[in-house]
């Protein structure tokens, strides 16, 4: 297994990926609601987590996604327009499974059955701006060059 970990500072909204020759940041975007574990908040959940599942390989940058599978559109503007209510799920998923029984895995504070996943977003949505739904945004090409770094197993670390 590789020694690559994730941390993703909620504060600053920055993903950091590390054990490279050089650190490797960009700006993300976590929950608008804040921090918080508990299934149905609306938060980014914090603590140890882990890569559970890789989503996406091959898949077009901007194709959509939705329960976990791709849907066959392409994200447009147009297709945004149409539905501006949609929570955008695009390009890759990198789906996260809680490490720490009783604060993020288990019970009503279960990261990986409240579905939380760092993802790729529409590059019209802002970095650096808390806005989800409790995932982790990113721009497609900085989730698809994690995606391709990472393996499953690979920990993450969520902060505030």
């Amino acid at each position: 297994m590789s020694s690559l970990r994730i941390e993703v500072s909620i504060a600053s909204q920055q993903l950091s990926l590390l054990g490279l020759a050089q650190p490797w940041v960009v700006p993300c975007s976590t929950a608008v609601k804040g921090a918080g574990e508990c299934y149905g908040s609306g938060c980014t959940p914090r603590g140890r987590h882990w890569i559970r599942a890789k989503i996406g390989a091959g898949l077009a940058e901007n194709a959509v996604l939705v329960g976990r599978r791709p849907t066959g559109e392409i994200y447009s503007p147009q297709l945004a327009a149409a539905q501006p209510q949609r929570d955008w799920i695009l390009t890759r998923i990198l789906w996260l499974c809680g490490a720490e029984p009783g604060i993020n895995r288990l019970g009503q504070v279960d990261t990986m059955r409240r579905y939380i996943y760092i993802h790729g977003t529409p590059d019209t949505e802002p970095m650096g701006v808390p806005l989800s739904h409790g995932c982790i945004r990113l721009r497609n090409a900085d989730v698809m060059r994690l995606f391709e770094l990472v393996e499953v197993g690979t920990p993450v670390l969520i902060r505030e």
